[in-house]
């Protein structure tokens, strides 16, 4: 087992050291520079975090088009003779939010030259994805996603369960249209690990000892491998070779991981209106997430205690939420958690070097994916 800063980095592929220029894959130019600024991102921590690079606006701008058709079909398959199910659904996907999984299959489209069911794949993504959110807000009482109403809390947790699961059933329709079994099976077994994940979270809630591994064990299925499968779907299903699936799962499996780690760190550290739900749901759903973990590790007695009796026992009173943020910022464990998240993003974006023979009119979507894996660990909301 390798670790990076003492922590575990089992599951990270191999990122090389220092600044590497590949000159023999392309020809002198533009394109080499654009690699070259690929490279430097991994390899400099100053210009990691600046300039335009940092940010999920390049992937956006190149999939727009795409993404208009994948707001179209979502519609289109919404419809039903029950006025509750596009009313429910259409309320949690009007909100927004970033639409990240959806676009990692349509990038691993892109990678292998494009396929004309990469909309209707990439629009079953975002059904899971948004399956999973209604499960997830009914299992943990929210009141708020993306910064509005949950469906729960407007409908009530049976409508919103229902109405999760046709959103999976319209989902598995889209997928077996693209007509590749290899691609159903990848995100039908995504489908079954996010839900294993979901109640591995639920074993170790009110755990503060939990070990790192078991975390990562989580958040790996709960959330890193739908952005895993949705990038490896995309590239198998436009024709890439069995070598640059194996990259994009990789890519997003990294991306996925530095995402979560970025929104556990978040919890404890950003506004509500930025965040777009309540700060501190973690810590009053007594959920089990990285900052806790290293703060218990490196805690006195007296932290302990403190976490026992509020995350263990769920016994939390006025003013502990400011407690458990003053202890964190003690051991320095929500920068130490975003540092994290900065070498799984260094390492999706290392995952990229090893496409096979990238040429040209890839070099876009290369740099455009290698700037949202910056964003994964540097967003604010």
């Amino acid at each position: 087992m390798r670790a990076v800063n003492g922590q575990r980095n089992d599951i990270v592929a191999d990122k090389p050291n220092g600044f590497e220029l590949r000159k023999c894959i392309f020809p002198l130019g533009r394109w080499q520079i654009a690699i070259w600024w690929v490279e430097r991102m991994r390899a400099n921590p100053v210009i990691e975090h600046h300039g335009e690079l940092v940010s999920l606006d390049p992937l956006v701008n190149l999939l727009a088009d795409d993404m208009k058709a994948v707001n179209a079909m979502i519609l289109q398959r919404l419809a039903s003779d029950v006025p509750l199910i596009p009313e429910l659904a259409g309320h949690l996907i009007a909100a927004g939010g970033k639409r990240i999984r959806p676009m990692m299959t349509l990038a691993g489209a892109q990678i292998a030259g494009g396929s004309a069911h990469a909309v209707g794949l990439a629009t079953a993504v975002e059904f899971i994805h948004s399956a999973t959110l209604l499960h997830d807000d009914v299992i943990d009482e929210s009141n708020l996603r993306r910064g509005r109403d949950t469906a729960n809390a407007l409908w009530g947790n049976e409508a919103s369960v229902l109405v999760g699961d046709f959103l999976f059933a319209r989902a598995f329709e889209l997928m077996v249209e693209a007509g590749d079994i290899t691609v159903l099976g990848q995100l039908a077994n995504a489908s079954a690990r996010i839900t294993e994940g979901e109640i591995k979270q639920m074993t170790i809630a009110g755990m503060p000892d939990t070990p790192q591994d078991t975390y990562f064990d989580v958040i790996t299925g709960k959330t890193a491998i739908l952005f895993a499968a949705a990038a490896a779907a995309g590239a198998k299903l436009a024709g890439a070779n069995d070598n640059d699936v194996a990259v994009m799962h990789d890519y997003g499996l990294q991306l996925g991981l530095a995402f979560q780690l970025m929104d556990d760190a978040m919890d404890y550290g950003v506004s509500s209106s930025a965040m777009g739900k309540n700060i501190g749901d973690d810590f009053i759903d007594q959920k089990i997430t990285l900052p806790v973990i290293l703060a218990w590790q490196d805690g006195d007695a007296n932290d302990r205690e403190f976490w026992q009796r509020t995350m263990g026992d769920g016994n939390s009173a006025d003013g502990d939420l400011a407690t458990a943020q003053a202890i964190l910022a003690r051991h320095n464990a929500i920068d130490r958690s975003i540092a994290i998240a900065g070498d799984y993003a260094n390492a999706a974006i290392a995952a990229l070097s090893r496409l096979s023979s990238p040429n040209q009119n890839q070099m876009p979507i290369i740099v455009a994916l290698g700037a949202a894996a910056r964003f994964s660990a540097a967003r604010q909301n």
